[in-house]
């Protein structure tokens, strides 16, 4: 569904000395995701991870090379191939001055949605994410867990068939985490192609059908956990991370 080529994008960098160099964030990166499957991105902090998806939601442009969609190139379908995704960032980023149904309904208005319908699908979406009660509450009184799933809520209004998660359960306790696991599950279960970038080694290897490994950019791993388990004689994923990249944790 997802094919990367030759991807490339370097930034300006200030350095320690405060002069500006060149930093590549993404190097030569070559790999597909498949229709229908949860695909992983793992890397410690400055691997690249955050940038490819802002690179494959069209948030950047890249410095050289390609992405397609379906065999459309992004650079000429940007605005067809926009309806098809949604995202979760990594930073909440709502509207603070107003509700929840308030955001619900801004972020549908967007997309061109017919007011009945919007409706309905405000209030489909806020019982689905067990968020029903809330339609009135101002997004600021919400728990770190509601809000997360809150980004969901809105990444899915316009039913997008590619949803981009960006770290979706970063900061949240493990039953609040596990809540947002049966979403992601759920969601692919109904026919979503989900990208997952993720700071627990552990969920990746709980949802995901392949990961890709970053580090500095650079593709150093792609396969399913089992295989990159037995790839490295390791008893699991975080064996392999540690072996690969040198550090147990991705903070």
């Amino acid at each position: 569904m997802i094919e990367i080529k030759n991807l490339v994008k370097i930034f300006p960098h200030r350095n320690a000395n405060k002069n500006y160099t060149l930093k590549t964030a993404v190097d030569n990166l070559n790999l597909s995701i498949r229709r229908n499957e949860i695909f992983g991105v793992l890397g410690k902090n400055g691997a690249g991870k955050t940038t490819l998806i802002r690179l494959l939601t069209m948030q950047l442009s890249p410095t050289s090379g390609n992405i397609f969609y379906d065999n459309e190139p992004v650079e000429k379908n940007s605005a067809k191939i926009k309806r098809l995704i949604g995202v979760v960032p990594q930073h909440i980023n709502f509207d603070q001055e107003l509700n929840v149904g308030e955001n619900l309904e801004l972020h549908a208005r967007l997309f061109g949605i017919e007011k009945n319908l919007r409706r309905k699908k405000i209030s489909d979406l806020l019982e689905y994410l067990e968020l029903g009660d809330c339609v009135n509450e101002n997004v600021r009184k919400l728990s770190g867990g509601m809000k997360r799933r809150l980004l969901i809520a809105r990444a899915l209004i316009h039913e997008p068939q590619i949803l981009f998660l960006d770290e979706p359960t970063v900061a949240l306790d493990p039953q609040v985490r596990r809540k947002i696991w049966s979403l992601i599950e759920d969601l692919q279960k109904k026919g979503a192609t989900i990208i997952l970038t993720t700071h627990y080694i552990e969920e990746a290897e709980k949802l995901c059908q392949r990961v890709a490994i970053l580090k500095t950019g650079k593709l150093i791993a792609l396969d399913t956990p089992k295989n990159l388990c037995e790839k490295f004689a390791a008893k699991n994923l975080e064996e392999v991370f540690i072996k690969l990249t040198g550090q147990k944790e991705q903070i």
